[in-house]
């Protein structure tokens, strides 16, 4: 079962889907040691790695697994960076949630507000239960986008990745439907 990649409007941001036109701006964020030093994978090398991910990125919704959206700001349509929710489960009714954005986005609120409309698309159109997303443990920013959107810290996953000899554990986080609409209605933690 395909699943359309949604456009999203925020107040500060449109989320779209990929297009090739994309793929510079795409290796420029994915070839940016600082902003992949907490990633499961080594910052990109070659340009034909974004033509491959944007091709991966519409695969995803033929075939159903996920979306995956580019998160640029509205006001002059600069890309910022990505937004996706993959492994999607219609059974379980569970997916993960995934971002990366580049350094001049960080710390304005941009990653917790692309996440928040990508969660409200995925609780909506795909009925969820449950969200998961890990973060690497050094990457304070990245928890705290997770907590701010409602997510708990469920545990940590020991030496999970070893990127260029590195190796690091990972925070998983989880957010359950219910819990997601509480904090909608304003009645988290009641």
């Amino acid at each position: 079962m395909s699943l359309p990649t949604p456009a999203l409007i925020t107040a500060r941001l449109r989320l779209r889907p990929f297009t090739g036109s994309d793929a510079d701006e795409l290796f420029a964020l994915q070839s940016d040691g600082e902003v992949l030093r907490y990633w499961d994978a080594p910052p990109w090398t070659e340009r034909s790695q974004a033509d491959r991910f944007i091709v991966r990125s519409h695969e995803m919704g033929e075939e159903g697994s996920g979306a995956r959206v580019v998160i640029e700001r509205a006001g002059d349509g600069a890309f910022l960076g990505w937004c996706t929710l993959n492994s999607w489960n219609a059974d379980y009714r569970s997916a993960s949630l995934g971002y990366c954005l580049g350094r001049p986005a960080w710390g304005q609120g941009y990653a917790t507000e692309a996440a928040d409309a990508m969660l409200g698309w995925a609780f909506d159109a795909l009925d969820l239960n449950r969200v998961q997303a890990e973060a690497d443990t050094r990457n304070a920013p990245s928890a705290r986008v997770l907590e701010k959107l409602g997510f708990k810290l469920e545990g940590t996953l020991r030496e999970d990745c070893v990127v260029n000899g590195d190796v690091s554990d990972s925070w998983v986080f989880g957010l359950l439907r219910r819990e997601w609409f509480a904090r909608q209605r304003g009645t988290a933690g009641t």
